[in-house]
């Protein structure tokens, strides 16, 4: 049996009933991310590598052993709906290369470091208020992690503005966090609590994303406070 994202623990009963057990397809080198959001998590906290573990499922939260691992870097741009998606293709060749190998008794189990364990908790809605205390290279952490769901926001004015896609950048500004100092056709460089995070695709309430240069057509927003 073989399970992914699955988000309920299996009872024993289930377990043992197939003759090679259940095989869990979990989006992280484990026992780096256990839990709900590998992706996401592991995107938050800045990462530079992750990958996929075929795990042999127990009664605990992505705790069974280890049974083969394959790992892949964290593009700097990437966000948590590219990352899945290249994961998902990984995960796809990796359950094909254990399962055939199940058979001939040549893998070799791994027993997890619980020590070495951290929780991927699911994702929160209010996890995507972005704060603009923050350092920009926080900031632009939250907009990858938080694409496609549930996206990066802040306000502006009485506006929610959606950010998809921003980058950062290595300026500095005596102007207050939340500031747009500048809008231009490469995008909206708002000052952050330690350089700038600049937006290169938002979008506004009840619109569809688009990029800031279609923004700043329609819409003045330098000097601006977002919140």
């Amino acid at each position: 049996m073989v399970v992914v994202a699955y988000g309920l623990i299996l009872p024993a009963a289930i377990l043992e009933m197939p003759t090679y057990g259940c095989l869990n397809i979990h989006a992280s080198i484990l026992p780096r991310w256990r839990g709900a959001a590998p992706i996401q998590r592991a995107i938050l906290a800045g990462d530079s590598k992750t990958g996929v573990t075929i795990m042999q499922m127990n009664e605990g939260l992505d705790t069974g052993d280890m049974l083969f691992k394959v790992e892949t870097d964290i593009q700097p741009q990437e966000n948590a709906g590219s990352l899945h998606d290249r994961l998902a293709l990984l995960g796809a060749e990796a359950i094909v290369a254990v399962v055939s190998r199940l058979q001939s008794g040549d893998l070799q189990a791994e027993r997890q470091d619980d020590d070495q364990a951290c929780y991927a908790n699911k994702l929160d809605k209010a996890e995507a208020r972005l704060d603009w205390q923050q350092p920009a290279e926080l900031l632009d952490r939250q907009v990858r992690a938080f694409n496609p769901w549930p996206v990066a926001q802040c306000q502006w004015g009485e506006k929610t503005l959606r950010v998809w896609q921003a980058e950062t950048l290595a300026v500095s500004s005596s102007a207050a966090a939340g500031t747009v100092i500048n809008a231009s056709k490469q995008g909206l460089d708002v000052v952050t609590g330690e350089g700038c995070l600049r937006l290169l695709q938002i979008q506004l309430p009840g619109g569809k994303p688009m990029p800031t240069e279609a923004f700043i057509n329609a819409h003045t927003i330098a000097g601006d406070q977002l919140d």
